[in-house]
């Protein structure tokens, strides 16, 4: 074991073409930068919305190891019963009680490090669940009973709300990274505390589309206001995500480098 630990996220998989471009990239990049654990939002796997059991183990055939997720996951039904008896998939903790599945997981690399892995969703013009910060905050306390290295994805709509968390924990985990915009922003950086930190991984899936979606059948819904069917574009697919590089003893970041690769074939 060395002195460092690094942390492959990617962002949001949107659909089959998400999942081909995962397919056709992943070994290179895992070839290129070693990651010893591997973490996706999967979310938006199936389709656009949401992800089944099939496809979370696809997931993890493919060298997935953790899959987060956020307002989606509910989408497949199926999945509800897959949620509460796999610990290598979460859904965001602050959902109320009752609700399947675990919001935390410990994932042990090969190396034998123990990496947390926290799922919370944001509150800003989504759905109104438990406080983020609060249910974060404990979760990160016991999370630290067993290591030092915590990775947040942290599934909200505003920049401001990802930004306050990240600052919020800044000195306790590893990496706050944001998901769910689909669109990757470019403010990567390692805050005072020794958090990294990016407002939006982005996604993997098309960008000749909005958000992963076919354009037409988006525009058609804003034109109209009409109920439209939307389906996952397929052209110009991107791989994109981040590399977190931490303190294996101190858990603090001491690097993040955006990934942004364009799937040739």
């Amino acid at each position: 074991m060395d002195g460092l630990t690094k942390i492959l996220f990617i962002g949001d998989i949107v659909g089959r073409p998400g999942r081909l471009a995962l397919r056709g990239m992943l070994p290179r990049i895992v070839g290129n930068h070693c990651p010893d654990v591997v973490i996706a939002n999967g979310e938006n796997s199936a389709g656009g919305f949401g992800i089944t059991p099939e496809i979370a183990i696809e997931l993890h055939k493919l060298h997935v190891d953790v899959i987060t997720t956020g307002n989606h996951i509910w989408d497949k039904k199926e999945i509800y019963d897959y949620l509460g008896g796999n610990k290598r998939i979460v859904r965001p903790l602050n959902y109320p009680a009752g609700a399947p599945g675990a919001g935390t997981t410990i994932f042990e690399c090969a190396s034998g490090v123990k990496v947390g892995i926290l799922n919370l969703m944001g509150r800003v013009y989504m759905g109104t669940l438990d406080c983020p910060f609060v249910v974060g905050r404990e979760a990160v306390g016991r999370l630290n009973e067993t290591t030092p290295i915590i990775i947040v994805d942290m599934h909200a709509e505003a920049t401001s709300e990802k930004a306050a968390l990240a600052s919020f924990l800044d000195g306790t985990v590893s990496a706050v990274i944001g998901t769910h915009t689909h669109v990757q922003t470019a403010d990567e950086r390692i805050l005072a505390g020794g958090t990294a930190f990016i407002t939006d991984a982005g996604m993997t899936g098309s960008v000749d589309s909005v958000i992963g979606m076919r354009k037409d059948e988006v525009i058609k819904r804003f034109l109209t206001q009409m109920p439209v069917k939307f389906e996952s574009a397929t052209n110009d697919v991107e791989f994109q995500g981040v590399v977190v590089t931490v303190n294996t003893v101190s858990g603090r970041a001491v690097k993040i480098e955006r990934l942004k690769e364009k799937l040739v074939g």
